[in-house]
């Protein structure tokens, strides 16, 4: 076990340096860079049992060696805890998204933030409109026989639509009908709301039935609208400075671009709040073989309204992006939480 225990020390030392300097990693520099209490040929050793495991290996120009995706994981499987931000960093997380206007906002400013916090590119999903619930419907009278409806989503997400009415309407009709309406949905998963529409009309009274089935089928248009998922994505910049061999950048690129591929990873979200990391050929989609994807979802309470995170070369500061993606999802969630 104790052979175990400083093997995984000496591939933290490999995995930090790496990461720090880019350069592949010997053992005499391990052995004058990092207290490992052991000597260099006992380094040496180590290192010929980590590559023998494939934690590790070696680059054909150099003497030196350097993590694989292998070695990455069991340096994220084993890392003690994640550490927390400094009540500094904390503080401009908050700074900087407090002044946020609206959903749209918040999320631009969220991947921006990302970006900045952990130098890598930051993706974004949109709430899930199936996975919101209805704050409140408005109504409001433009014409005689025209309303705008507008929906609001307890994820801030507003939604609106103009129905043109079978018959004029009076201004008691109009607050009936959003006494109706609220009373309905008000609460109600938007995934459930459709379902309610048929009830809504028929117990709707005989003089403004027409008026409610016209402003239902508008709303579920609304509720099923397809092409709701959406990524904001942030820092694609910070890949051009990380790459060593630019043409590895296009197929990452390329993927960003598409975005179905990226938004599958990041919808995949651990309710519990978890990190998730993929490293290299775990994203199993090919443009994503050498980058690795650290994401988590954000929301209120124990309900994940979409996923946030970044995705970035596999030598990457897995400690210090882990934690600046876990805090920054969970200040946007107290944010759409309203608290």
């Amino acid at each position: 076990m104790a052979h175990d225990e400083r093997r995984l020390q000496v591939l933290r030392a490999i995995v930090q340096d790496f990461v720090s300097t880019n350069d592949p990693v010997g053992s005499k520099a391990l052995a004058e860079r990092h207290d490992l209490g052991v000597s260099p040929a006992t380094i040496r050793n180590d290192m010929a049992v980590l590559e023998e495991q494939g934690y590790i290996t070696q680059p054909h120009t150099s003497a030196g060696r350097v993590p694989t995706d292998k070695g990455y994981r069991l340096f994220v499987d084993r890392l003690s805890a994640v550490k927390p931000l400094s009540a500094a960093e904390r503080k401009a997380i908050e700074r900087f998204l407090d002044g946020a206007v609206d959903l749209h906002d918040v999320l631009g400013r969220t991947v921006r933030l990302l970006a900045q916090l952990t130098s890598q590119v930051a993706v974004v999903q949109y709430p899930t409109l199936s996975r919101s619930a209805v704050r409140h419907l408005e109504v409001v009278q433009l014409t005689g026989s025209r309303l705008l409806v507008v929906l609001i989503t307890d994820t801030g997400r507003v939604e609106q639509r103009i129905v043109d009415c079978p018959v004029d309407v009076t201004r008691d009709d109009v607050a009936d009908l959003r006494a109706m309406l609220n009373a309905a949905f008000t609460g109600a998963k938007l995934a459930d709301a459709g379902s309610k529409v048929p009830d809504v009309v028929d117990t709707a009274p005989p003089h403004l039935r027409a008026l409610v089935a016209a402003v239902s089928a508008a709303l579920v248009e609304t509720l099923v609208e397809p092409g709701e998922d959406r990524l904001l994505v942030g820092g694609t910049a910070n890949l051009a400075r990380v790459a060593v061999d630019p043409g590895s950048l296009r197929p990452l690129l390329e993927a960003l671009e598409e975005q179905v591929v990226v938004l599958k990873l990041i919808s995949e979200v651990d309710s519990g709040g978890a990190v998730l990391v993929r490293i290299g050929e775990e994203n199993a989609y090919e443009a994503l073989a050498g980058a690795s994807v650290v994401s988590v979802g954000y929301g209120s309470g124990d309900r994940a309204l979409g996923g946030l995170g970044i995705v970035g070369p596999t030598r990457m500061d897995y400690p210090g992006n882990m934690a600046a993606v876990r805090a920054v999802a969970r200040y946007v969630g107290q944010l759409l939480a309203g608290s």
